[in-house]
């Protein structure tokens, strides 16, 4: 709740007029307790969890053949019943945990400076602390990624999140309970290091989930904007890790790819795509050495 009774005081207290940001903040939050304010995260996640994937879904049904291509693993095609099945239970544990989770952490954020306060940050913080805390939650949750991967850890939580061999865009909140609580430890260092403005904090935990939905989709766009984003690993990265399965010792990294290049946990991907590339390489000469053009299988990681 803002300590200003109107738009005058509040530009009193901060020695210039707001900005039209400023005064739609004012308008919405000054009367709202800060705990209110924190609770949207519930709303914007089961926003996000609901309606980001069906982008992908969309695209699936009504332009499959123009997206085939894009298709990571196109031998796998799952049906509605079992998207639907994914998506029941991701919200039943939205319901059991991830929203309670929700309801009581918010001292946590209260104790790491998280304000709502005016003035807002300017586009150029944003930027930078949303970035800080994409880094920060990348390298702690490699550690813990790579943790739930040794016998204890996948047989005990992660092998639920690792069900789905060809991830799907529900599938990436798909997880067991005590993996949720886990990982959401590396989500909170972040803003707890460079602690910012209740919008920032929106900020980043919608653009998290949209990251994961993407990286989960089952489809390697090339229009995705993240292709511009240095070191991003993207679908295709996170893709084979789950089609390597339980035995994957390779590709760890949530967002980037620079931790498991520094410790040598994407030597299998590398080689992978190495083998690929040449396949192709020798495809296509034969092809031309025929006269005619090849076909190279984009599913050759399945044969």
């Amino acid at each position: 709740m803002l300590p200003f009774s109107s738009i005058q005081e509040a530009e009193i207290a901060i020695g210039r007029s707001l900005t039209y940001a400023e005064t739609i903040w004012f308008n919405y939050s000054a009367n709202k307790s800060d705990y209110y304010l924190y609770c949207h995260n519930i709303l914007f996640l089961f926003l996000i969890f609901s309606c980001v994937p069906l982008y992908y879904l969309f695209l699936e049904f009504f332009f499959r053949k123009s997206i085939q291509s894009y298709k990571i693993q196109p031998k796998v095609n799952l049906g509605l019943s079992e998207v639907f099945r994914c998506y029941k239970s991701v919200m039943r544990m939205f319901i059991l945990v991830v929203g309670p989770l929700q309801l009581v952490s918010y001292p946590s954020v209260k104790m790491i400076g998280i304000r709502t306060s005016l003035p807002l940050p300017s586009l150029w913080e944003i930027l930078l602390q949303l970035g800080t805390y994409f880094i920060v939650e990348d390298y702690f949750n490699y550690w813990i990624h790579r943790f739930l991967h040794c016998k204890w850890g996948y047989e005990n939580i992660h092998k639920v999140h690792h069900e789905y061999t060809a991830p799907i865009g529900f599938a990436a909140p798909y997880a067991h309970w005590l993996e949720i609580l886990i990982l959401g430890i590396p989500s909170f260092l972040g803003p707890a290091i460079a602690p910012g403005h209740m919008i920032t904090f929106w900020l980043w935990i919608a653009f998290r989930q949209i990251e994961a939905i993407e990286t989960h989709s089952g489809y390697d766009l090339p229009w995705t904007i993240t292709k511009y984003i240095p070191f991003y690993g993207g679908p295709d990265y996170h893709d084979y890790h789950h089609y390597v399965g339980g035995q994957s010792q390779s590709n760890f990294a949530s967002v980037f790819t620079y931790c498991d290049y520094i410790y040598g946990t994407d030597k299998g991907y590398r080689y992978q795509k190495k083998v690929l590339q040449q396949l192709k390489g020798a495809s296509n000469a034969n092809g031309e050495q025929n006269g005619g053009s090849t076909i190279f299988p984009k599913d050759c990681k399945d044969d």
